[in-house]
Protein backbone atom coordinates (compact mmCIF):
# COMPACT_ATOMS: atom_id res chain seq x y z
CA UNK A 1 0.00 0.00 0.00
CA UNK A 2 2.63 2.27 0.64
CA UNK A 3 4.36 1.14 -2.66
CA UNK A 4 1.06 2.31 -4.47
CA UNK A 5 0.86 5.84 -2.33
CA UNK A 6 4.23 6.92 -3.69
CA UNK A 7 3.88 5.45 -6.93
CA UNK A 8 0.52 7.80 -7.15
CA UNK A 9 2.17 10.99 -5.51
CA UNK A 10 5.15 10.71 -8.56
CA UNK A 11 2.16 9.94 -10.45
CA UNK A 12 0.67 13.74 -9.50
CA UNK A 13 4.27 15.34 -9.59
CA UNK A 14 5.04 14.00 -13.02
CA UNK A 15 1.13 15.79 -14.41
CA UNK A 16 2.24 18.96 -12.87
CA UNK A 17 6.00 19.08 -13.84
CA UNK A 18 4.56 17.98 -17.55
CA UNK A 19 1.77 20.61 -17.56
CA UNK A 20 3.14 23.71 -18.69
CA UNK A 21 4.83 21.61 -21.56
CA UNK A 22 1.19 20.20 -22.97
CA UNK A 23 -0.29 24.18 -21.86
CA UNK A 24 1.98 25.47 -23.90
CA UNK A 25 2.12 23.03 -27.24
CA UNK A 26 -2.47 23.44 -27.23
CA UNK A 27 -2.04 27.05 -26.43
CA UNK A 28 0.03 27.69 -29.49
CA UNK A 29 -2.21 25.08 -31.48
CA UNK A 30 -5.56 27.17 -30.77
CA UNK A 31 -5.06 30.35 -29.98
CA UNK A 32 -1.70 31.16 -32.55
CA UNK A 33 -2.34 28.78 -35.26
CA UNK A 34 -6.14 28.21 -35.23
CA UNK A 35 -5.99 24.88 -36.09
CA UNK A 36 -7.68 21.43 -35.36
CA UNK A 37 -5.21 19.26 -33.83
CA UNK A 38 -5.27 15.92 -35.38
CA UNK A 39 -5.03 12.51 -34.42
CA UNK A 40 -6.76 14.21 -30.63
CA UNK A 41 -7.19 10.60 -29.67
CA UNK A 42 -3.59 9.22 -29.96
CA UNK A 43 -2.22 12.19 -28.90
CA UNK A 44 -4.08 11.66 -25.58
CA UNK A 45 -3.22 8.20 -25.39
CA UNK A 46 0.47 9.08 -26.45
CA UNK A 47 0.45 11.78 -22.86
CA UNK A 48 -0.99 9.09 -20.95
CA UNK A 49 1.47 6.04 -22.17
CA UNK A 50 3.85 9.43 -20.81
CA UNK A 51 2.84 10.47 -17.67
CA UNK A 52 2.94 6.61 -16.81
CA UNK A 53 6.25 5.95 -18.04
CA UNK A 54 7.57 8.81 -16.07
CA UNK A 55 5.96 8.04 -12.86
CA UNK A 56 7.07 4.58 -13.53
CA UNK A 57 10.92 5.23 -14.19
CA UNK A 58 10.90 8.28 -11.17
CA UNK A 59 9.58 5.50 -8.83
CA UNK A 60 12.33 2.79 -9.95
CA UNK A 61 14.67 6.13 -9.44
CA UNK A 62 14.05 5.80 -5.94
CA UNK A 63 13.73 2.28 -5.59
CA UNK A 64 16.34 0.87 -7.57
CA UNK A 65 19.11 2.98 -8.88
CA UNK A 66 19.75 5.28 -6.07
CA UNK A 67 20.12 2.82 -3.75
CA UNK A 68 22.15 0.29 -6.04
CA UNK A 69 24.40 3.02 -6.70
CA UNK A 70 25.01 3.82 -3.29
CA UNK A 71 25.04 0.29 -2.15
CA UNK A 72 27.61 -0.17 -4.73
CA UNK A 73 29.80 2.45 -3.56
CA UNK A 74 29.88 1.83 0.32
CA UNK A 75 30.71 -2.13 -0.65
CA UNK A 76 33.82 -0.91 -3.01
CA UNK A 77 35.10 1.77 -0.15
CA UNK A 78 34.53 -0.96 2.96
CA UNK A 79 37.83 -1.58 4.66
CA UNK A 80 37.15 -5.27 4.91
CA UNK A 81 36.99 -5.08 0.95
CA UNK A 82 40.03 -3.22 0.04
CA UNK A 83 41.97 -5.11 2.85
CA UNK A 84 42.77 -2.46 5.93
CA UNK A 85 42.56 -2.58 9.20
CA UNK A 86 40.52 0.09 11.26
CA UNK A 87 43.65 1.82 12.23
CA UNK A 88 44.84 2.49 8.58
CA UNK A 89 41.19 2.80 7.17
CA UNK A 90 41.32 5.82 10.03
CA UNK A 91 44.40 7.66 9.28
CA UNK A 92 43.77 8.80 6.15
CA UNK A 93 42.79 8.26 2.24
CA UNK A 94 45.31 6.82 -0.17
CA UNK A 95 43.93 7.00 -3.70
CA UNK A 96 45.75 4.13 -4.75
CA UNK A 97 43.63 1.68 -2.53
CA UNK A 98 40.71 2.27 -4.59
CA UNK A 99 41.17 0.97 -7.77
CA UNK A 100 38.15 -1.34 -8.13
CA UNK A 101 35.95 1.83 -7.84
CA UNK A 102 37.72 3.68 -10.76
CA UNK A 103 37.16 0.00 -12.67
CA UNK A 104 33.72 -0.37 -11.46
CA UNK A 105 33.13 3.69 -12.67
CA UNK A 106 34.41 3.23 -15.95
CA UNK A 107 32.76 0.27 -16.40
CA UNK A 108 29.32 1.68 -15.35
CA UNK A 109 29.84 4.89 -17.60
CA UNK A 110 30.45 2.99 -20.68
CA UNK A 111 27.79 0.39 -20.05
CA UNK A 112 25.16 3.26 -18.93
CA UNK A 113 25.98 5.29 -22.01
CA UNK A 114 25.87 2.47 -24.92
CA UNK A 115 22.56 1.96 -23.48
CA UNK A 116 21.25 5.82 -23.90
CA UNK A 117 18.20 6.45 -25.53
CA UNK A 118 19.16 10.04 -26.11
CA UNK A 119 22.40 9.00 -27.86
CA UNK A 120 21.22 6.21 -29.70
CA UNK A 121 18.84 8.69 -31.25
CA UNK A 122 21.61 11.38 -31.96
CA UNK A 123 23.92 8.78 -33.87
CA UNK A 124 21.16 7.15 -35.93
CA UNK A 125 20.37 10.98 -37.31
CA UNK A 126 24.07 11.85 -37.54
CA UNK A 127 24.45 8.96 -39.68
CA UNK A 128 21.31 9.44 -41.82
CA UNK A 129 22.15 13.24 -42.35
CA UNK A 130 26.02 12.42 -43.35
CA UNK A 131 25.18 9.74 -45.74
CA UNK A 132 27.23 7.19 -43.29
CA UNK A 133 30.00 9.11 -42.90
CA UNK A 134 29.64 8.81 -38.94
CA UNK A 135 29.14 5.60 -38.13
CA UNK A 136 26.44 4.82 -35.70
CA UNK A 137 28.77 2.67 -33.34
CA UNK A 138 31.64 4.12 -33.45
CA UNK A 139 30.33 7.37 -32.41
CA UNK A 140 28.08 5.79 -29.42
CA UNK A 141 31.38 3.69 -28.60
CA UNK A 142 33.53 7.24 -28.65
CA UNK A 143 31.26 8.70 -26.31
CA UNK A 144 31.10 5.96 -24.34
CA UNK A 145 35.19 5.52 -23.70
CA UNK A 146 34.79 9.37 -22.75
CA UNK A 147 32.02 8.75 -20.21
CA UNK A 148 34.02 5.89 -18.84
CA UNK A 149 37.22 7.94 -18.66
CA UNK A 150 35.56 10.83 -17.42
CA UNK A 151 33.70 9.20 -14.44
CA UNK A 152 36.43 7.64 -13.43
CA UNK A 153 38.72 10.24 -13.28
CA UNK A 154 35.84 12.05 -11.36
CA UNK A 155 35.81 9.21 -9.37
CA UNK A 156 39.59 9.87 -8.63
CA UNK A 157 38.85 13.02 -7.32
CA UNK A 158 35.81 12.57 -4.66
CA UNK A 159 38.89 10.07 -3.13
CA UNK A 160 41.64 12.22 -3.52
CA UNK A 161 39.57 15.42 -2.10
CA UNK A 162 40.87 17.73 -5.05
CA UNK A 163 39.22 20.35 -6.48
CA UNK A 164 36.52 20.20 -8.83
CA UNK A 165 37.03 23.58 -10.99
CA UNK A 166 40.73 22.26 -11.66
CA UNK A 167 39.79 19.60 -13.74
CA UNK A 168 37.09 20.98 -15.83
CA UNK A 169 39.28 24.02 -16.60
CA UNK A 170 41.74 22.32 -17.69
CA UNK A 171 39.23 20.30 -19.85
CA UNK A 172 37.98 22.89 -21.23
CA UNK A 173 41.40 24.32 -22.29
CA UNK A 174 41.92 21.05 -24.15
CA UNK A 175 38.39 21.13 -25.62
CA UNK A 176 39.29 24.53 -26.78
CA UNK A 177 42.40 23.62 -28.44
CA UNK A 178 40.76 20.56 -30.19
CA UNK A 179 37.97 22.57 -31.54
CA UNK A 180 40.51 24.55 -33.61
CA UNK A 181 42.66 21.33 -35.17
CA UNK A 182 39.45 19.02 -35.17
CA UNK A 183 37.12 18.31 -38.28
CA UNK A 184 34.90 21.06 -39.06
CA UNK A 185 32.08 18.65 -39.30
CA UNK A 186 32.25 16.93 -36.22
CA UNK A 187 32.36 19.78 -34.24
CA UNK A 188 29.33 20.39 -33.43
CA UNK A 189 28.07 16.64 -33.26
CA UNK A 190 31.09 16.18 -30.69
CA UNK A 191 29.12 18.91 -28.46
CA UNK A 192 25.77 17.73 -28.64
CA UNK A 193 27.32 14.15 -27.85
CA UNK A 194 28.55 15.93 -24.54
CA UNK A 195 24.79 16.78 -23.68
CA UNK A 196 23.41 13.65 -24.44
CA UNK A 197 25.21 11.47 -22.05
CA UNK A 198 23.21 13.49 -19.30
CA UNK A 199 19.93 11.67 -19.72
CA UNK A 200 17.70 9.18 -18.13
CA UNK A 201 19.66 6.26 -18.08
CA UNK A 202 23.26 7.57 -17.14
CA UNK A 203 22.25 10.46 -14.38
CA UNK A 204 20.75 8.04 -11.75
CA UNK A 205 23.71 5.76 -11.24
CA UNK A 206 26.44 8.40 -11.64
CA UNK A 207 24.88 10.72 -9.39
CA UNK A 208 24.19 7.49 -7.01
CA UNK A 209 27.75 6.74 -7.33
CA UNK A 210 29.40 10.18 -6.86
CA UNK A 211 27.18 10.31 -3.24
CA UNK A 212 27.98 7.07 -2.22
CA UNK A 213 31.50 8.10 -2.73
CA UNK A 214 31.61 10.97 -0.54
CA UNK A 215 29.30 9.11 2.02
CA UNK A 216 31.71 6.56 2.36
CA UNK A 217 35.09 8.31 2.40
CA UNK A 218 36.53 9.26 5.43
CA UNK A 219 36.32 13.25 5.23
CA UNK A 220 34.60 14.15 2.34
CA UNK A 221 31.24 16.09 2.08
CA UNK A 222 28.25 15.17 0.10
CA UNK A 223 27.13 18.42 -0.92
CA UNK A 224 30.80 19.49 -1.92
CA UNK A 225 32.17 16.46 -3.02
CA UNK A 226 29.18 13.96 -3.81
CA UNK A 227 27.70 16.16 -7.18
CA UNK A 228 30.53 16.75 -10.12
CA UNK A 229 30.58 13.90 -11.55
CA UNK A 230 28.05 15.01 -14.57
CA UNK A 231 30.31 17.79 -15.12
CA UNK A 232 32.58 15.07 -15.89
CA UNK A 233 30.40 12.70 -18.17
CA UNK A 234 29.35 15.75 -19.85
CA UNK A 235 32.60 17.17 -20.78
CA UNK A 236 35.22 14.11 -21.58
CA UNK A 237 32.97 12.89 -24.52
CA UNK A 238 33.25 16.04 -26.34
CA UNK A 239 37.28 15.19 -26.12
CA UNK A 240 36.57 11.63 -27.54
CA UNK A 241 34.60 12.29 -30.25
CA UNK A 242 36.53 15.01 -31.76
CA UNK A 243 39.75 13.17 -31.12
CA UNK A 244 37.88 9.80 -32.71
CA UNK A 245 37.55 11.97 -35.51
CA UNK A 246 41.10 13.37 -35.59
CA UNK A 247 42.00 10.08 -35.86
CA UNK A 248 40.35 8.67 -38.08
CA UNK A 249 41.40 12.03 -40.71
CA UNK A 250 45.28 11.21 -39.69
CA UNK A 251 44.55 7.58 -40.54
CA UNK A 252 43.39 8.73 -44.02
CA UNK A 253 45.61 10.85 -45.07
CA UNK A 254 48.60 8.31 -44.08
CA UNK A 255 46.38 5.93 -46.28
CA UNK A 256 46.42 8.32 -49.16
CA UNK A 257 49.92 9.00 -48.91
CA UNK A 258 50.43 5.46 -48.93
CA UNK A 259 48.65 4.86 -52.06
CA UNK A 260 49.91 7.50 -53.36
CA UNK A 261 53.52 6.45 -52.98
CA UNK A 262 52.51 2.91 -54.30
CA UNK A 263 50.83 4.13 -57.13
CA UNK A 264 54.10 6.31 -58.00
CA UNK A 265 56.76 3.94 -57.62
CA UNK A 266 54.83 1.77 -60.08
Amino acid sequence: METLNEFLHALLATLRDVAPIALTMVGFQVLVLRRRVRNLGQILLGFVLVLLGLAFFLEGLELALFPLGKLMASQLTAPEFLGLDEAASGAGVEWQNYLWVYLFAAAIGFSTTIAEPSLIAVAIKANQVSGGAVGTWGLRVAVAIGVAFGISLGAYRIISGTPLHYYIMTGYVVVIIQTIFAPKMIIALAYDSGGVTTSTVTVPLVAALGLGLSTSIPGRNPLLDGFGLIAFASLFPIMAVMGYAQLSEWAARQSRARSKSEDSGD
